[in-house]
């Protein structure tokens, strides 16, 4: 896990390499175990190194190998990377290290683009051909690690985060109205290649863009995720369906155990993270360490879960570390976790990860989470009404009103007049649901937002709170061979009894019945959700700010009459409308924008 950047020039003039240092030191966070550069003429490449995978120095990056004529700054992890270097042994290839980086630069000389459908794991990375003076960037299937960029006629510059790219300057900053209807329509979300500002672009999950010498960029997609299934898919039944989840998630977990140093397991108490702490331990994990956070209750609303996470901790022996952070603290901290979002986002447990990671890095460099379960196998309660519509073509209907956080019309209302479009968002998940390769209305809407809406926000929110603090996150339900598993289980079987059938079902084989069967709960975060005291007086100043009345971007009669009565603005999804705005303004305040 780690921080890469770069510049690639088309006018023949040579790479700026003290811009390629300034994205290094805008991300130093997430690899603060060293730094490297290289520069090649129009090409310049930079990497900060957090530590996982050959801890000598031996792993350190750019990883150039003068033989084949590649080099490579990578991102991530490859879980199988043992047995490819083993297959590539076989081959001829000789290695200089011990770590997953150097397999990357071989698989890629010995198959070309082909080596990306071998390779299980999370990454973002640039690699490059000397002599051809090709460079080609990817990203992993699901998105889990990050890679934006800037492109114009004269070069390229990517880096793993956006404030990277700010940090090397001469970027286009004004806000892109698409993307703001995005934002306040998907609870900030905003699909890729847009981001919230005009001049960046993010690469899409499960993209490759080839970059010629002379500024040709072409973009292909390597990886789709389909919900085809055939008649033994339909008829077999939920207890098959149940043995080869558990399975395929025991494979998933192990894979995510390959590291030169101990990982852990942030507990929530959830029946997705005690599952992963109950595979480490009958994996054999010694001395497991797990995490878990909790905050001061409002109203009738309770901050944390210890009860269920200590329950899990016990029963399998864990080196368990309860958090509690007091509101105070959660209002100290909120500046810092904004600084560390490469987008804006509203989810109220942003601040929640930031606390904990900066918790665990003290203690681990890797754990594994329990992010996107409920996306692909069907956890969230608007699920269950979309499967009873079929294939029938109201389903986009019925997905905005159980998701959009507010209307077209709410939106053009609240923003200042001119920044409102058409509603691209909703042209947006229309078009998603006809493509190919999803029949019903509930395979769509899981297709969407596994692909999309789980790509950009709850992994995206994870990496950047735990990177901010070098700290590994892996997300074994996110393993592209369980997912594609689940996207051939006949929805039934997953959105019906509360969702999540099939995996509590498997649960129920390795974890206590009180685990399995518990209500469903949420990361609690009450005090951003009941905008209350000092947080309530954050969003006023936030709102009320000499720059928020510069930028116009909101009507000032509606932040008014909505400041009056927060609690009477939540989404349908139960956000803070208002936090919406305030986030965006505090996150553009942030980074100067």
């Amino acid at each position: 896990m780690c921080g890469l950047a770069g510049e690639l020039r088309f006018d023949r003039q040579l790479a700026d390499v003290a811009a390629t240092l300034k994205m290094n030191a805008a991300q130093a966070d997430r690899g603060p175990d060293g730094e490297g550069v290289f520069s090649l003429g129009t090409r310049c490449f930079g990497h900060r190194r957090l530590s996982i995978m050959d801890l000598s120095e031996r792993g350190h990056q750019p990883f150039i190998d003068n033989a084949l004529g590649l080099g490579i700054v990578f991102n991530g992890a490859i879980y199988n990377y043992p047995e490819l270097r083993q297959e590539l042994i076989a081959a001829g290839y000789q290695f200089s290290s011990t770590g997953d980086t150097e397999v990357i630069l071989k698989a890629w000389h010995a198959w070309g683009p082909a080596a990306l459908d071998r390779f299980l794991g999370m990454f973002a990375f640039a690699l490059w051909d000397r002599d051809s003076g090709i460079t080609w960037l990817v990203r992993d299937r699901l998105g889990i690690k990050p890679l934006y960029y800037t492109l114009d006629d004269v070069r390229l510059r990517f880096a793993s985060t956006l404030p990277g790219l700010l940090a090397a300057g001469d970027v286009d900053t004004s806000l892109d109205p698409q993307a703001l209807h995005f934002y306040f329509s998907l609870h900030a979300v905003v699909p890729a290649p847009h981001t919230i500002l005009r001049g960046i672009k993010k690469l899409p999950p499960g993209t490759m863009m080839t970059v010629q010498p002379t500024g040709k960029c072409t973009l292909r997609r390597w990886w789709q995720l389909e919900f085809n299934r055939d008649a033994q898919d339909e008829s077999r039944s939920l207890e098959e369906w149940k043995d080869a989840v558990l399975a395929a998630l025991r494979l998933a977990v192990k894979r995510r155990l390959v590291a030169d140093v101990p990982v852990g397991v942030l507990l929530s108490g959830g029946l997705d993270s005690s599952l992963i702490t109950a595979l480490m331990s009958e994996a054999g994990v010694p001395d497991m360490r797990t995490y878990a956070i909790g905050f001061e209750s409002v109203g009738n609303e309770a901050g944390d879960e210890y009860y269920y996470s200590d329950l899990v901790s016990r029963h399998y022996g864990t080196q368990h570390h309860k958090i509690h952070v007091p509101s105070s603290e959660l209002l100290q901290a909120l500046p810092d976790a904004i600084a560390a979002m490469s987008e804006p986002m509203v989810s109220h447990d942003c601040v929640a990860f930031y606390l904990l990671s900066r918790a665990v890095s003290r203690h681990s460099k890797v754990v594994q989470s329990g992010q996107g379960a409920d996306e692909v196998f069907g956890g969230y309660h608007w699920y269950p009404p979309l499967l009873e519509l079929g294939d029938r073509a109201d389903g986009v209907d019925a997905y905005r009103k159980a998701f959009f956080d507010q209307t077209h019309e709410e939106l053009c209302a609240m923003l200042a007049p001119g920044s409102a479009l058409e509603d691209v968002t909703g042209r947006f998940v229309q078009a998603d649901f006809e493509r190919s390769g999803a029949g019903s209305v509930i395979d769509r809407a899981l297709r969407l937002d596994t692909t999309v809406m789980l790509v950009d926000d709850p992994v995206k929110r994870v990496d950047n709170m735990t990177m901010a603090f070098g700290l590994e996150a892996r997300v074994p339900f996110l393993d592209h061979e369980l997912v594609e598993l689940a996207a051939r289980i006949p929805a039934r079987h997953k959105v019906t009894g509360g969702g999540k059938r099939v995996l509590k079902e498997a649960a129920r084989a390795v974890l206590p019945k009180e685990v399995v069967d518990r209500p469903k709960g949420y990361f609690p975060v009450p005090a951003l959700k009941y905008l209350r005291g000092d947080f309530l007086e954050f969003v006023q100043a936030t709102l009320k700010s000499s720059a928020a009345r510069d930028r116009g971007l909101f009507r000032h009669e509606v932040v008014e009459r909505m400041l009056q009565s927060p609690d009477d603005h939540i989404t349908p999804l139960r956000g803070s409308k208002l936090w919406q705005m305030a986030l965006l303004e505090a996150w553009l305040q942030t980074n100067r924008i």
